[in-house]
């Protein structure tokens, strides 16, 4: 009697609390990434279901997601996808597409396994950016970008992951992922990291290799530096003074904006064999960052390009971390809607990591207004009546998708136009970074902006002549006379004939490249020098072959070097591809010449106005 009265008590306990018998349904998602038992150069991925109240389910893997700003698909890297119940017998799955497979019988999936091939020892078959890949090294290395990983299911995005990772002992990880702290039940060697919501599954990269790391911490921020050697040539500790010397000029910059107290640098550098990653460059997440570059480059040329990249990574913490759109914040991973304001997430972004530099005195006036004018001469390359909001917009379809590299010119520039717009309009005691604090303020990581909105509120916190900029030459297509703006800051503009680089003149490329294509072509609209023009090159010109040596995407710094070796006066023969057709040039060589604009600071009496709006400009707060 006793223990039938005990069912029938427990009965009526979960019949009485009726919804709260939920208490028995799992609401956290689980992964488990096997990092151990690695074959063919794939990884096993397991992932366990929240409970499902539907009958049937979607699973997805990004086709996009933010920071790319390109379709990719990552689903074409999943393979062998299969469900089982409680008792391991088999639940269908389907496949919908590239990204998507369906299964019917939702309410008995208690498991899903996959296996997932990593990215940079294909990459002339797909056209992911390296930083957004993925690479499996077993026993050495692994770079785990999770998105092109672990997927959600249908209408569960916001519910809490938990990641397992069975990984080699001889192996650390370092990400900005909340850690689980291990139990004594933990397996050894199995990392447990925990997530609020599938976005910070995707948004918190994980490197594993031998230990190679510096942590240190500036301004109460503790930033993670690791770096990924297969030379070993490069050593975490050789960059963190140059890496700590930046984030701390950084920190200084934003002064009280402060937005996050953890940041992870994960530096892989690629050994530019057919197998590995040639897409360099880095990708924003909102503590971290994933950064590609060549192995065994000079300290110097590493140094300059950390602080180029990881700079501009790092003020993503301003936006889009703290400043950002619903499209943003509920980021539509497989039917993305993309906003309007690339001017701010990437332009501004852009902006503070040149700007913060002549601000605290890192580099001098002059190289910060050589910086502008490289990046005035880049962005002639675009076409300006496309308004910067509708590119920004239809950024994943042709043709605005090849107008994306722009954000970094123009929509820098526009950074600058405004810094100084809102400087002259307060007297000095306000520019771009205070409105971006006052930004952050209103809305900040939990309460994204209106879209079609945030260009009047901006307006109403600044000045008309803003949003008359905004209209202008933000969302309407007249181009920028920036001659104006230096002119409001005493500068003039005036045009020198000097020595130029064959292909890279200080900060300015002459070449660019496309990945896919494995490509290296003459950026077209810009200034071509005389060699150029001695030769008969041409801007959108493809380069084949140099004196009989192939260049492309792999070998693409051997440009810069190997004219190191020119002689003047020796013949030269180029092989280029002209719309399609090959053609040869021949010449001699010679010192290139080329127009270079250059910046001039007139001389004015301190109190004028000229001077002061400059020294509010370069090093106002």
């Amino acid at each position: 009697m006793k223990k039938l009265l005990s069912l029938l008590a427990l009965a009526l306990l979960l019949t009485a609390c009726g919804p709260k018998a939920s208490i028995l349904e799992k609401t956290t998602v689980s992964a488990a990434i096997d990092l151990v038992n690695v074959t063919e150069d794939k990884v096993a991925v397991s992932i366990t279901p929240p409970t499902f109240t539907t009958e049937s389910t979607v699973f997805y893997i990004p086709e996009t997601v933010p920071g790319t700003y390109s379709d990719d698909d990552y689903g074409n890297f999943i393979e062998k996808v299969e469900g089982f119940d409680a008792k391991g017998n088999p639940v269908a799955v389907t496949k919908l597409s590239d990204n998507a497979w369906t299964i019917p019988e939702a309410q008995k999936l208690a498991k899903l396994t996959y296996l997932v091939n990593d990215t940079y020892d294909i990459e002339g078959s797909h056209g992911v950016f390296s930083p957004a890949g993925t690479n499996f090294d077993a026993g050495k290395q692994f770079m785990l970008n999770l998105h092109a990983m672990v997927g959600y299911f249908e209408g569960k995005k916001e519910l809490p992951y938990q990641i397992s990772i069975p990984r080699p002992a001889n192996l650390t990880a370092t990400t900005s992922m909340q850690a689980v702290a291990p139990t004594a039940t933990d397996v050894t060697n199995t990392d447990l990291f925990s997530a609020a919501r599938y976005f910070e599954v995707i948004d918190n990269p994980i490197m594993y290799n031998a230990p190679n790391k510096e942590v240190f911490t500036v301004g109460g921020v503790t930033v993670d530096l690791s770096v990924y050697s297969p030379s070993g040539t490069v050593k975490a500790s050789d960059l963190r003074p140059n890496v700590e010397r930046m984030i701390k000029g950084q920190m200084d910059y934003l002064g009280d904006l402060k937005t996050t107290d953890r940041y992870s640098i994960l530096i892989y550098l690629s050994s530019m064999t057919d197998t590995d990653a040639q897409g360099f460059g880095a990708l924003e997440h909102h503590t971290s960052t994933v950064v590609v570059l060549p192995d065994g480059m000079p300290q110097d040329r590493i140094d300059a390009a950390i602080v180029d990249i990881v700079s501009h990574e790092f003020f993503h913490i301003v936006t889009p971390l703290n400043v950002h759109s619903k499209e943003i914040h509920s980021f539509k991973y497989n039917d993305p809607v993309m906003s309007k304001h690339l001017w701010m997430y990437e332009g501004i972004t852009e902006y503070f990591a040149q700007h913060f530099q002549v601000h605290e005195n890192l580099v001098d006036a002059p190289a910060f207004y050589n910086t502008l004018l490289s990046k005035m001469s880049s962005a002639k390359a675009y076409d300006e009546s496309i308004p910067f909001t509708e590119m920004s917009a239809k950024v994943l379809d042709k043709p605005y998708s090849d107008y994306y590299i722009h954000v970094y010119d123009r929509g820098a520039l526009i950074g600058m136009c405004l810094d100084i717009l809102i400087r002259e309009q307060s007297d000095g005691e306000r520019g771009i970074l205070s409105l971006m604090k006052e930004l952050s303020s209103k809305y900040g990581k939990t309460t994204p902006f209106d879209d079609d909105k945030i260009i009047t509120e901006i307006t109403a916190m600044t000045y008309p002549e803003v949003g008359q900029f905004f209209k202008d030459h933000v969302q309407g297509s007249v181009p920028i006379d920036y001659e104006k703006y230096f002119a409001k800051v005493g500068l003039v503009l005036q045009d020198e004939l000097k020595p130029v680089g064959y292909f890279l003149d200080g900060n300015q490329p002459f070449i660019s490249a496309r990945q896919a294509e494995d490509e290296v072509f003459i950026i077209p609209g810009i200034n071509m020098h005389s060699f150029f023009k001695e030769i008969g090159i041409q801007g959108g010109d493809v380069i084949v072959s140099i004196n009989g040596k192939k260049y492309g995407v792999s070998n693409v710094y051997d440009l810069i070097s190997d004219p190191q070796g020119w002689k003047e006066g020796d013949p030269i023969t180029f092989v280029i591809k002209r719309n399609g057709k090959e053609i040869t040039l021949e010449g001699k060589v010679s010192q290139p010449m080329g127009s270079k604009p250059s910046l001039v600071e007139l001389q004015y009496f301190a109190d004028s106005e000229e001077l002061q709006l400059r020294n509010s400009w370069l090093f106002g707060s």
